[in-house]
């Protein structure tokens, strides 16, 4: 690395925006129909249950990430607690998954201004970028680069200036369909406040974008190298993040249920459809005569993604950083400009994510980018526990209380999410591990085979392959061999045997002291400053 080290610059306000760019993306303005086509009403116990078992999951992140604030939290933490075979599988597909989210956003940007830009698609769909709409992606995945290269300051002050741009304005729609049009009968009909059951509650956590929403907490994490104070603000940002995004989410679905006519609802709620380019808020907003609106909408339809994007492109160049430590990635995107960023990592993932606007259908990208965010997510869980024993004596600015119970819970949480997302993404995420094996395979002769630490990644390989056939043999998406409710009581039963399995294989206490000592160093810290953080 260059020697300027990382800029330790990020305060609260900017590391909590952060977390909320990334939850509120470009999905807000779909995210209460695909609730609703799933669960009906029900949809708000779907937000109820699916923010409040990710933010269990974000808080055994929490303390981690406030002990151990390493860039690239995602591919750091697992190092600390298993060696580098496992930080190197889960940063390979968080990786991936991240590199897709910034091609994601563009395009979610390029649709809304399709409208106004008919050339940069081709024909009238405004399904596939014309080469001239690939051009204007790529200016404004350089720009992100840009922007982020000129240090972490600048690029959290310009994201924190349009989160409260991505606060106000779903505050704004949901008190006027309120104010303009509130049916309460709309909760009880038709058929019912749940008239999918359960099973519709949990699809429209998995599949309705609950989830895949509140997941965005993700870049507090891997930012947390260059907090200020992170003993102090990296649980509170996270936590802060999390219950803003929930009241904002459940704002809007219960305003835009309250606001739907009866003709919305001729076809039942699977039947939701909407027609206005602009998406289901903006149609219930014309219904309305809230014309204004739907223009503020639109407005915020562009700038939305535009800070998810510029967010993602700067914690996905940390995720890079982070991999170098294993060597599985080259050194050279290790290195850190005198603004202290990881300049070429953002080079990297800027030609990588542009070919992929360039070649890849947006359903495509969409998809893979969901599959493979989800998996990294598992180590979490597993590694608090895990160094409540091996860092024992390290002070822990937060600490999670029933740490045994949470982490299992929250370790079979993460396996459903990644049940639930179905038997085609699983092969996609089967697929992806499968090139980043034959990558690792071809890096090896860079790598120390005396620091591959294999035992430590004996847990892996029986859990992917577990949940594949659970997948497969699922009700989601697989050959339905095996009912809902049976799936989560066999889950739960699975993830015990891996659990205990994964915990038994952490580094020795000398194997975890020693690899502190190299990733601290690499990143300009040490432990006397670890001791240090404010409690």
């Amino acid at each position: 690395m260059d020697g300027s080290g990382l800029k330790r610059e990020i305060g609260p306000i900017g590391l909590t925006a952060l977390a909320v760019s990334g939850i509120i993306g470009s999905g807000w303005l779909f995210a209460p129909m695909l609730a609703a086509q799933l669960a009906g009403p029900a949809a708000v116990i779907a937000w109820l249950i699916g923010s409040m078992s990710m933010l269990l999951l974000a808080l055994t992140f929490a303390e981690i990430s406030a002990m151990f604030p390493l860039p690239g939290g995602i591919a750091s933490i697992p190092q600390v607690t298993h060696g580098n075979v496992v930080s190197i599988a889960m940063g390979w597909t968080a990786w991936l998954g991240y590199l897709l989210t910034a091609p994601v956003e563009v395009e979610a940007t390029l649709r809304y201004l399709g409208r106004y830009a008919p050339w940069v698609f081709e024909g009238t769909s405004f399904e596939n970028l014309s080469w001239a709409g690939s051009g204007a992606a790529l200016g404004l995945m350089v720009l992100f680069v840009i922007l982020n290269a000129l240090g972490v300051k600048l690029f959290t002050t310009i994201n924190t200036s349009i989160t409260w741009i991505k606060v106000i304005v779903p505050i704004i729609i949901s008190a006027m369909f309120v104010a303009s049009s509130f049916d309460p009968a709309n909760f009880s009909e038709p058929a019912g406040f749940a008239p999918y059951g359960v099973g519709g509650i949990l699809a429209a956590v998995s599949s309705g974008g609950v989830v895949l929403s509140m997941i965005g907490f993700r870049h507090a994490i891997d930012m947390a190298g260059e907090v200020r104070n992170p003993g102090r603000i990296v649980p509170l940002a996270m936590i802060a993040a999390m219950l803003i995004c929930l009241l904002l989410y459940l704002g809007l679905q219960v305003s835009f249920i309250g606001a739907l006519q009866p003709a919305d609802l001729a076809n039942g709620w699977s039947g939701l459809q909407f027609t206005h380019p602009g998406g289901p808020l903006a149609s219930v907003a014309t219904a309305l005569g809230l014309l204004w609106l739907v223009s503020l909408m639109n407005t915020t339809a562009v700038i939305s993604p535009f800070g998810s994007a510029l967010v993602a492109v700067g914690a996905n160049a940390r995720l890079v950083l982070a991999m170098t430590g294993t060597r599985f990635m080259p050194a050279l995107f290790g290195k850190l400009s005198g603004y202290g960023v990881p300049f070429n990592a953002l080079l990297l993932n800027l030609v990588i994510g542009w070919l992929a606007v360039a070649f890849l259908e947006f359903s495509e990208i969409v998809a893979a980018h969901s599959s493979l965010v989800v998996l990294s997510f598992i180590v979490g869980p597993i590694a608090v526990v895990a160094l409540r024993s091996l860092a024992a004596d390290y002070p822990r600015p937060f600490r999670l209380p029933a740490v045994g119970a949470i982490g299992y819970a929250t370790f079979i949480l993460a396996t459903l999410i990644v049940y639930w997302s179905g038997w085609k993404t699983v092969q996609i995420l089967g697929l992806a591990m499968t090139v980043g094996a034959v990558i690792f395979a071809i890096r090896l002769r860079s790598m120390d085979r005396d620091e591959l630490d294999l035992q430590q990644a004996a847990w892996l390989l029986p859990y992917c392959l577990g949940v594949g056939l659970l997948s497969w043999l699922g009700s989601f998406g697989g050959i339905g061999v095996i009912g809902e409710g049976y799936d989560i009581a066999l889950c739960a039963v699975f993830c015990a045997f891996i659990y205990r399995m994964a915990l038994r294989s952490a580094l020795s206490q000398a194997q975890f002291d020693q690899k502190t000592d190299d990733i601290l160093a690499r990143i300009g810290y040490d432990k006397a400053v670890l001791r240090n953080l404010e409690v």
